[in-house]
């Protein structure tokens, strides 16, 4: 029996290792090419108003992928759309390296985005139906691996670009690929047959949550160059227009009465996109700034941008045991509160900084990235039933995308034209403010003893 026990405890173990493989290329490519902004400017002649799109385009896709992949995945099989991801990501990070144009470049990155989007949903989605044992657990692992793995892009983009060039950084997803191929071909089962068709899918739900977020998107780009009124209108009204429409679907492709029913759930979500704002806003923002500022080359910029992801790792622990003897909520309180004093730490870069300055700075935002990230998973599944985990899921992370594409409209409109330390420290406000605002949801959240009083 124990034989038997530890085989079925193996095979879990390889089955998580081969959905974690793949939902990481997701947030590793977010972050990766972070580091090669720089030099793709001086490649294809660009500003960074200009490349920010091979940013944007590819949060709008995921943002849209993700939900999208998980109904698909649901309706003709998880592992017949996680291999199709798989290879969707093989065939962009091949021919992106041959490139000829920046819009060659962009489409390849959103063919990559659809592929790496369909990873998440169709592998919690098997996890949930293979490993009934310790599951929430087992969902955490694959999410917080998926955040950790943002958190080393740019380092690891930083080490390719001085090795090689930017074409490292999509080359480099083979691995990965391939190890999660092996994995999933062997250990994922077959899928069952068909239960159902694309026409059950909510298309018009699909059509106006792409619309609403595109035009969210063209709003935030815009407003470097002041405030556009009737792209604010035509977002608010496509919002309106979705939720009303979603809100009277049977099978809606954003279950908006979810979200309504569950307030504190809606809250967490809330306060996800604005962690994610700043996140990706300095995980993208400072790589660039220490390039053309700074003068640093892209290996001591990955260097230096290891204090984020370091820091993040090494605390992981620690806030784990915290969150068992008291739950998720005060760590949060640490980790919100410590983003806050991080972004006003980054006040104290000035012109010629030295590197170990800018590496303490950002040691402070790293540990914040480990309470956060953590913290905010286990608060997310403690709100939620078992049932409700996948759809709490693919909202979670299409919260996140959505705070990505917030935060790549945040960084265009400050360093659209050129990127300066008079920018840099505008950007370091808003984050502390963005901070301050996670600080006070996290308040609002029940503590421990009243959730288990609710319960």
């Amino acid at each position: 029996m124990a034989i038997i026990q530890t085989a079925i405890k193996r095979k879990e173990m390889l089955l998580i290792t081969a959905v974690a493989l793949g939902t990481l290329l997701n947030p590793l490519n977010t972050t990766m090419i972070s580091v090669a902004l720089a030099r793709l400017q001086e490649d294809f002649h660009l500003t960074f108003a200009d490349v920010s799109w091979l940013i944007s385009t590819y949060y709008l896709i995921s943002a849209i992928g993700q939900p999208l992949m998980g109904k698909w995945s649901d309706l003709f099989g998880r592992k017949k759309v996680f291999i199709l991801g798989l290879l969707l990501v093989t065939l962009s990070s091949s021919l992106a390296p041959l490139s000829p144009t920046f819009g060659w470049l962009i489409g390849f990155r959103i063919i990559q985005a659809l592929g790496s989007s369909a990873l998440f949903p169709s592998g919690m989605g098997m996890i949930r139906s293979q490993i009934t044992s310790n599951q929430a657990k087992a969902l955490g692992i694959i999410s917080i691996f998926s955040s950790t793995s943002a958190a080393f892009g740019p380092s690891l983009g930083g080490l390719l670009l001085h090795y090689g060039d930017w074409p490292l950084i999509f080359l480099c997803n083979f691995p990965f690929i391939i190890a999660s191929f092996v994995l999933a071909w062997k250990l994922f089962p077959k899928d069952p047959k068909m239960v159902g068709r694309a026409a059950e899918m909510d298309w018009w739900g699909v059509a106006l949550f792409s619309s609403a977020i595109f035009m969210w998107l063209l709003f935030f780009l815009a407003l470097a160059d002041g405030l556009s009124l009737w792209k604010l209108i035509v977002s608010v009204g496509l919002t309106f227009w979705l939720y009303r429409y979603e809100l009277g679907q049977s099978k809606p492709f954003i279950n908006v009465a979810f979200l309504r029913k569950n307030m504190n759930v809606t809250r967490i979500y809330a306060q996800f996109i604005l962690t994610n704002i700043a996140f990706y806003s300095i995980m993208f923002g400072i790589p660039s700034y220490l390039q053309s500022v700074q003068g640093m080359d892209p290996q001591k910029t990955g260097l230096v941008m290891l204090s984020i992801a370091g820091f993040s790792v090494l605390v992981t622990p620690l806030v784990g045991r915290w969150i068992d003897l008291s739950g998720s909520r005060p760590p949060l309180i640490a980790g919100t509160a410590l983003v806050a004093v991080g972004s006003l730490l980054l006040m104290l870069i000035q012109d010629n900084a030295s590197a170990v300055t800018i590496f303490l700075v950002l040691c402070v935002l790293g540990i914040a990235n480990g309470f956060n990230n953590l913290s905010m998973q286990t608060a997310l599944y403690d709100f939620v039933t078992k049932e409700e985990t996948g759809i709490a899921s693919g909202l979670f992370m299409t919260s996140r995308f959505i705070g990505t594409i917030l935060s790549s409209s945040l960084l265009a409109a400050l360093f659209g034209k050129n990127i300066t330390t008079s920018h840099l420290h505008s950007m370091a406000w808003t984050c502390a403010g963005l901070g301050v605002l996670m600080f006070a949801l996290t308040m609002r959240m029940p503590s421990r003893s009243v959730q288990k009083a609710i319960q």
